[in-house]
């Protein structure tokens, strides 16, 4: 059994499987309530299904893990040999999860740093590598923590939105309110700003919006070397061309992930979603 410092995120980061498990990451699951049925992330229900009841106006909710689950997930980690656990979070402003890992982590058998990331999605899964990549060169609790808010501090988030009617539901928009007297008559360019998510430009066409969004990419990693992700929700072909175009613009592009998120952050956003994260490395 090795001994190691351990990495903890959640299932927001949206890491490849694979990714994981070759940088031994464990991701706690939040949960969505569908109804009256609550499904963990990434197991129990599928973006389809999703995306699915958010068009038909199905009433979809979403939960932390509680700190119990925390709890029995710094045990098994500390019982395959971990010294000590760097919990990574989504940011605290968007979610309790932050809180129920605190929580925990005063029950943990090791000592466990939890942060809260101010991040979402890969923006925060490239914040759980940093620190894992750390912790594998045989670096402290305290330097995969530095390694993971270095990461942090640089990273940008920018997405589109169809609609901020899902964002306006589950009440994550903040000072997003201002755009939606004109909602209807302008599509919305969001950021991830001080952990909240905030209104960036209001464009008038879809299309315009989508090649705005690839330009604040584009300027936002100008010629440093970066990782970028690209996510969607329902809207494959949309990301697959948005990233095709990053990967001949950006000279200093690194690696290039394209994926759906999974059904916490699609509950908020809705169908239709384009983002792109931009982290230096």
């Amino acid at each position: 059994m090795s001994r190691h410092v351990a990495i903890v995120t959640d299932s927001t980061a949206y890491l490849p499987a694979r990714t994981m498990e070759r940088h031994g990451i464990t991701a706690v699951p939040l949960t969505v309530v569908l109804g009256d049925r609550a499904l963990e992330e990434g197991t129990e229900i599928s973006t389809r299904a999703l995306a699915q009841a958010l068009q038909k106006r199905r009433p979809v909710t979403t939960s932390r893990p509680s700190p119990a689950v925390f709890e029995e997930t710094y045990r098994k980690v500390a019982e395959s040999g971990a010294t000590g656990i760097v919990s990574l979070h989504l940011s605290a402003e968007l979610s309790g999860t932050y809180d129920a890992a605190v929580v925990a982590a005063r029950q943990a058998p090791v000592p466990v740093r939890v942060v809260d990331t101010g991040m979402i999605a890969m923006a925060l899964g490239f914040c759980a590598l940093a620190a894992a990549e750390t912790a594998e060169s045989g670096g402290t609790v305290d330097e995969a923590v530095t390694a993971a808010e270095k990461r942090a501090a640089g990273t940008s988030a920018y997405f589109y939105v169809d609609t901020l009617d899902y964002l306006r539901r589950g009440g994550r928009i903040g000072a997003a309110q201002a755009l939606l007297g004109s909602a209807l008559a302008v599509k919305p360019l969001l950021q991830l700003a001080d952990g909240r998510i905030e209104p960036l430009e209001k464009v008038r066409t879809a299309s315009k919006a989508i090649a705005r969004l690839e330009e604040i990419a584009a300027d936002r990693a100008g010629s440093a070397q970066v990782d970028v992700a690209v996510h969607h929700l329902a809207a494959p072909d949309r990301a697959s061309a948005l990233a095709d175009r990053l990967r001949t613009r950006l000279t200093g592009l690194a690696d290039l992930h394209v994926s759906e998120v999974g059904a916490v952050i699609g509950a908020h956003t809705g169908p239709g979603l384009l983002g792109v994260v931009v982290s230096p490395r």
